[in-house]
């Protein structure tokens, strides 16, 4: 076969399957749209969010990737072992963000329909999606990464005691040198009378102030899209990400830079 007739059968395979690729690529948009709609356009709304209609749909027409950043961001914590995510919801992070990274995860939620769709659609083999009400128990066991995202609207609302137990309950969970990431959405005002939220975290500084309490290294961050800041942070009595004793798993004595 001459070259030229084997270029002209790359072009032609390529023409053909590239509006293959663009007919399914707007076919899966839509469906995807139209999962949506039934899902939060019909009562009841659903207490998780299907991530696939952001994969098919969502990122394409915003050009947003902050729906990426909690899986990229707690990723760079991992420490190679056992990983533990509180409120996992769809479970797409502990599947595509931590289980290459890990020996195992194990995603919790309350939600039994989050956990239906996890079970479904983000299944992996060292991956274990299981029931918990995270303000009762936490699941058994010791985790190198505790993950835990959308982690303090609720938690603002608490009393003291109950945040230090909360907190307790996760560092029970934490081998040693451990670490907690997660992210938060930053408020609007600080707290301005009796019936508002005991901690309102306005800067990374007030999510920083309360954290350090409960561990001895702490970094916050912060993100901007339009409409909406968010807070990310790694928690740990060890080293965290870009400390200058971290190390990355399976590079042995290199550290971050």
């Amino acid at each position: 076969m001459t070259i030229s007739r084997k270029r002209w059968i790359k072009r032609t395979a390529e023409t053909v399957f590239g509006w293959e690729a663009a007919l399914a690529a707007r076919w899966s948009s839509g469906a995807h749209r139209r999962l949506m709609l039934a899902q939060w356009a019909l009562p009841p709304e659903p207490q998780h969010f299907d991530h696939h209609i952001d994969l098919h749909r969502q990122w394409l027409l915003s050009r947003n990737p902050m729906w990426l950043e909690r899986g990229v961001y707690s990723r760079l914590a991992l420490k190679g072992g056992d990983v533990l995510e509180l409120a996992c919801g769809d479970g797409f992070n502990a599947r595509n963000f931590y289980s290459l990274a890990s020996r195992r995860v194990v995603g919790c939620d309350i939600d039994p329909d989050a956990l239906a769709t996890a079970r479904r659609k983000n299944a992996a083999p060292n991956v274990e999606f299981v029931p918990a009400d995270i303000r009762v128990a936490l699941p058994p066991g010791r985790f190198d990464n505790v993950v835990w995202d959308f982690a303090f609207p609720l938690v603002r609302y608490f009393t003291p005691p109950e945040i230090d137990a909360i907190v307790a309950r996760i560092k029970a969970s934490l081998g040693e040198g451990g670490i907690l990431s997660g992210y938060t959405l930053a408020d609007a005002e600080a707290p301005a009378a009796a019936n508002t939220p005991a901690f309102a975290f306005v800067e990374p500084a007030d999510l920083q102030a309360f954290l350090q309490p409960h561990f001895g290294n702490v970094r916050v961050f912060e993100t901007c899209h339009p409409g909406r800041r968010n807070f990310y942070f790694w928690a740990s009595d060890g080293p965290v990400p870009f400390h200058e004793a971290w190390a990355a798993p399976g590079a042995a004595g290199a550290t971050a830079t």
